[in-house]
């Protein structure tokens, strides 16, 4: 009797179906429009003060739109500096062939992550001395300057040097020969506060004293040192914000951090959510779905299968709360988000079938789904939102 082989020892080289890749748009995936990334960096920077430059900030994965095509896109809508958060995504992109100065907003404290921080050209943030030592000594080994940014603490309780101590502490650190101070900076905590702008707001307060802490240490504006304070929510205040730079997440990606926005500026979302059908089926009146049976059909309902769940990065407290969009329509969401499906009611279509395209976020036709309202209905926002697309969902650039 023939024994059949496992399929690991059979020979599949003739069957040439076997060897392809798997399409990435098998299942579920996130597209990118890197065009409406560089349209928005141009946009954005059609509002800075005169002379100021613009960080694109790439954390995250590029906050989830894959690192890579973001800088591509941001350098050229003009992004002068990239900022990422962590060691690894500042050496990716080196990866990658980026060549503009990049800024690791994260803090790293020991000698060996310096080491190799200074060897692929990165600027680490500083928010003490102890660490401005250390970066000098790894200066002074390689007879070079060892590039950084200083980080004030005006209010955030973060990263940071004290605002009291700071002033002293600069003068200690202006002697250190061996570092160069490429920037110095703050980060501001509630510029997306709808009462941002009043005298009185904790954002103003985080302004004044940041503008109090640069005269007391003589700072000169005409100094190549970068001044920056503004996140997208604090570049889109004023003016008074910008400095000499800014640092762009959220509207870069198309969205505003603020409630109100000046009309004429018009962002475009990059990112898209999509998903195949993977089954259907028809249950009758009175038949729960998915765990804890929360929803119960009220009618015989033809149910879609969607291949994606909270694995994937979408949030399971947005059971019963969403909807989708399949040719300019929307469908309900139904019953609780599984880590791998999740149910959509589409009793009232008769062209959607196995294997049709459903848009979780993004546009189809004149229906959108944004992150904002994900992140209004899930009670969180919409960085959060953005950043939990996991590693499984596959990126494709469609421009």
């Amino acid at each position: 009797m023939q024994i059949r082989k496992s399929n690991q020892e059979f020979n599949f080289d003739k069957y040439s179906f076997f060897k392809q890749d798997i399409d990435p748009k098998q299942r579920a995936w996130i597209e990118v429009k890197g065009k409406a990334l560089e349209t928005n960096v141009r946009q954005l920077r059609t509002k800075l003060r005169k002379n100021c430059q613009f960080m694109a900030v790439v954390k995250a994965d590029g906050y989830g739109h894959d690192a890579k095509v973001v800088c591509d896109y941001a350098i050229k809508g003009g992004a002068s500096e990239l900022g990422v958060a962590t060691l690894e995504e500042g050496i990716k992109l080196r990866s990658f062939g980026v060549k503009k100065p990049i800024l690791i907003l994260g803090n790293l404290y020991t000698k060996r992550d310096l080491i190799i921080s200074f060897k692929n050209d990165l600027m680490p943030t500083i928010s003490s001395i102890r660490e401005c030592l250390v970066c000098n000594n790894i200066g002074k080994h390689f007879g070079l300057k060892f590039s950084l940014h200083l980080k004030v603490d005006t209010g955030m309780s973060r990263l940071g040097f004290e605002s009291k101590k700071f002033i002293q502490q600069f003068e200690k650190i202006k002697s250190f020969e061996n570092i160069s101070i490429e920037g110095i900076y703050s980060h501001l905590s509630s510029a997306d506060e709808n009462n941002a702008l009043d005298s009185q707001s904790i954002t103003q307060s985080q302004r004044l004293k940041f503008n109090e802490l640069l005269k007391q240490i003589n700072f000169d504006r005409n100094n190549e040192i970068k001044i920056h304070l503004a996140n997208s929510a604090g570049m889109l205040l004023s003016k008074d914000f910008h400095f000499h730079m800014v640092r762009v997440g959220l509207s870069m990606y198309g969205y505003s951090p603020l409630a109100k926005i000046d009309k004429n500026l018009l962002l475009k979302p990059a990112l898209s959510l999509k998903v195949k059908v993977a089954f259907i089926r028809t249950i009758d009146k009175g038949v729960s779905v998915s765990y804890g049976g929360k929803f119960v059909s009220n009618r015989k309902t033809k149910l879609a299968v969607l291949s994606i769940g909270y694995a994937d990065g979408v949030p399971r407290n947005l059971s019963g709360k969403i909807k989708v969009i399949h040719n300019n329509k929307f469908y309900p969401q139904v019953g609780s988000i599984t880590m791998d499906q999740m149910m959509v009611d589409i009793t009232d279509s008769k062209e959607i079938k196995v294997g049709s395209i459903m848009v979780l976020l993004g546009s189809d036709g004149d229906k959108t789904i944004s992150p904002l309202e994900w992140s209004r209905k899930s009670n969180t926002i919409p960085w959060e939102i953005l950043c939990s697309f996991k590693n499984r969902l596959p990126k494709v650039q469609v421009d």
